[in-house]
């Protein structure tokens, strides 16, 4: 029988990743019902930082898990959520976490002045959690940190990447996946984690050695 999963999340990209994992797998996605989270206003510290995006992926699992168990054959299926994230360090030294650019006209000027204060010539962090969910009612979670380090360029690069729209909805206004991989000179960790998904947990969380007996 194929492997059955079932992805909590909005996210096109986290669905084709999955997919790519997992090429022979039944893949359903069942969306959290309303996309209220908890921010990170309050978290400066890496501690602080992992607790709140683990909580994050764990919320939208329990969102998820009323519809989850009321498809015919939840019982034989698996439930994935996952939250990414972008973290900086400020100039005088506490860390903060960059969410999505603002949705109105002033996110070109967002995404700039977080190039120009935190990513150019600097190295800063993707941080995913990823939370898998058994019918049994046990579950695995985890926190995956992806290193990046962006090249210094100049101000016409920026603008010409910001001309393209591809920082819009996108967790610290670039998308790796895409245009934006132009401005990584160095990666340390895991590039899924990147995107959206860390592959090669879920990988090994997934492998029939791993997988509950039924």
């Amino acid at each position: 029988m194929p492997l059955h999963l079932v992805l909590a999340s909005r996210s096109p990209r986290r669905q084709e990743l999955l997919v790519a994992l997992c090429p022979g797998a039944r893949i359903e996605v069942l969306p959290p019902p309303h996309s209220d989270e908890r921010g990170f206003e309050d978290c400066h510290d890496w501690g602080a930082i992992e607790e709140r995006i683990r909580l994050i992926a764990r919320e939208k699992s329990e969102l998820v898990a009323p519809l989850w168990r009321q498809q015919p054959d939840w019982a034989a299926s698996l439930l994935i959520a996952a939250d990414t994230t972008i973290v900086v360090r400020e100039p005088a030294g506490p860390l903060r976490v960059l969410g999505q650019p603002p949705t109105d006209d002033t996110w070109r000027e967002t995404v700039r002045s977080w190039f120009e204060r935190y990513y150019l010539g600097q190295t800063h962090w993707a941080l995913s959690a990823l939370c898998v969910a058994w019918p049994d009612g046990s579950r695995r979670e985890q926190v995956v940190r992806t290193a990046l380090r962006f090249r210094a360029v100049s101000a016409q690069i920026v603008d010409w990447y910001l001309s393209t729209g591809e920082s819009r909805g996108k967790a610290g206004g670039y998308a790796i996946q895409g245009a934006g991989s132009l401005f990584a000179s160095h990666i340390e960790g895991s590039l899924s984690n990147v995107v959206g998904l860390p592959l090669e947990v879920l990988q090994e969380w997934l492998s029939p050695a791993s997988l509950p007996t039924r």
